[in-house]
């Protein structure tokens, strides 16, 4: 098993290009088997959700080729619409294949989905959707098994704006009979990017970006598309944390700034200068970072749930007292009691949805695990700002969404390395 190894105290300082977004990406390789025609993706990051969903791409029947960050996918043959489950309990995104093996091949079976542990996580609103659609839905046996005589428009009220179940309405719709209206849709960037792919295949899309979308079902798709995934925000928000952390000074590059507005907000409260340019965002901390009264985690354009756990680990070296919020997710928190092994000084509310952190002087060096993919960041953030050397065990949970993080991070000056270990991982 993999395991980080860091030695803490170095400034990040130098330029970055940040890479393709994972959570853009993974619902437009699901869109892929709608197109009944060649499908070229560009700037697709290689992690290891990506590779798990090429490989469900070719079990049920597509051709996939995958060099450099540059993705080919060919659906034109009859699909295969039952997902292994030994792939589909590794990641939540394979939900995503439920309405779009509906629309195209009026048949859907699937185990419940995997990722990680972050609460319930129920997609009763995909199902809810889905059968306002006409589609019929049911259990047995650990299967989720779905089937269509051919899906239907309908108005769909969220009564969250989930961004996987705006996704998998978007996916059913585009082939449905008539007129859907998804209100009070998710509005987050990837939602747009996968609207612009769609577009791109033949679909008749109006509103993504807003709380209502609008879309008229074509009855096929098949156009030849090439497509641009845009930048991971995640990533790149990790990344201007890790420089505020260690009193760094960093330009990424390849970047929407307005979409990182959120982060940057919270940064520059803290204490860092930053500017943008075109496409590029720069920081520079300060001798030590601010506290912040509060932080609360919203659906966009409100702060992102999946920098929660990096900016706890900011703030427990911030000067004076913080509190954070998680309203997104119910089981959000596996990183504090890793933190804690580190010195950090964070409590918990009886519900484990606010954080109390008071800011210590440092951090101390320590082994610890990750429990999933943005608690393994907040843990190598927190090392690269420790006194002494830290061990971050379970590296899969992190290379699920960040491609070669410790070569990013060693480019900007970051002593770390990821070591092979036969020490199982800790789950």
């Amino acid at each position: 098993m993999f395991q980080y190894r860091i030695r803490g105290g170095n400034r990040l300082l130098g330029e970055l290009k940040i890479g393709g977004a994972k959570n853009a990406a993974l619902p437009i390789l699901a869109a892929a088997c709608l197109n009944e025609s060649e499908t070229i993706i560009e700037n697709c990051p290689r992690i290891s959700d990506i590779l798990d969903t090429i490989e469900i791409l070719n079990r049920v029947g597509c051709e996939t080729e995958f060099e450099g960050n540059t993705l080919k996918v060919r659906a034109d043959r009859k699909l295969n619409c039952e997902i292994p489950a030994e792939i589909a309990e590794k990641m939540r995104s394979s939900v995503l294949f439920m309405g779009a093996f509906l629309a195209r091949c009026g048949r859907a079976i699937l185990p419940a989905p995997g990722g990680c542990n972050l609460g319930a996580r129920a997609i009763d609103l995909h199902i809810k959707g889905l059968i306002a659609m006409g589609a019929k839905i049911h259990e047995e046996n650990g299967k989720i098994f779905c089937e269509t005589d051919g899906l239907t428009g309908a108005k769909i009220k969220l009564s969250f704006a989930s961004v996987g179940a705006t996704e998998n309405l978007m996916l059913a719709a585009v082939r449905a009979r008539g007129e859907t209206i998804i209100e009070n849709a998710a509005r987050e960037p990837e939602i747009i990017d996968l609207s612009d792919f769609l577009k791109k295949i033949g679909a008749d899309i109006r509103g993504a970006g807003t709380g209502t979308i609008v879309i008229r079902g074509k009855k096929s798709l098949s156009k030849p598309v090439l497509h641009k995934v845009i930048f991971d925000r995640i990533v790149a928000g990790t990344h201007l944390v890790a420089a505020a952390m260690t009193g760094g000074e960093i330009c990424l590059k390849n970047v929407r700034p307005f979409d990182l507005m959120p982060v940057a907000g919270c940064l520059k409260e803290m204490g860092c200068f930053l500017r943008s340019e075109g496409g590029d965002i720069y920081l520079r901390a300060p001798e030590r970072l601010r506290a912040l009264p509060r932080i609360v985690t919203r659906v966009h354009p409100g702060f992102p749930t999946d920098m929660q756990a990096q900016f706890v680990a900011a703030l427990a070296i911030a000067e004076g007292k913080s509190e954070v919020v998680e309203t997104v997710f119910e089981n959000r928190c596996s990183h504090v009691g890793e933190l804690r092994k580190m010195g950090a000084n964070i409590r918990l509310t009886a519900d484990k949805r606010t954080f109390l952190i008071s800011g210590a002087a440092s951090l101390r060096g320590a082994t610890v695990a990750a429990h999933d993919l943005r608690c393994g960041a907040a843990l190598i953030l927190a090392a690269l700002a420790a006194d002494g050397e830290s061990i971050v065990q379970n590296a899969r949970f992190v290379e699920r969404g960040y491609s070669g993080i410790e070569n990013d991070l060693y480019s900007l000056g970051a002593d770390i390395s990821l070591e092979n270990t036969p020490v199982r991982d800790i789950i």
